[in-house]
């Protein structure tokens, strides 16, 4: 949960349409990524390892996902 994460900035993306639905982004001091959604920032938050963040977005260009949308 968000609220046992140290301190720190998080960033939404540039593609948000300030609508609710952006997803926001947080580099934590352990070198894992924090995700979580905008809207619900005291809500779960899911935590990546780097090579797990690069693996996942790489699946998001190539399209692996695009059946869920």
């Amino acid at each position: 949960m968000a609220h046992h994460l140290p301190v720190t900035p998080w960033r939404t993306s540039s593609y948000s349409q300030g609508n609710g639905t952006c997803v926001e982004v947080a580099d934590l001091p352990d070198r894992r990524i924090a995700v979580r959604n905008s809207a619900d920032p005291h809500g779960p938050t899911v935590l990546f390892t780097r090579a797990e963040m690069r693996a996942w977005v790489q699946g998001c260009k190539a399209g692996e996902f695009d059946d869920l949308t």
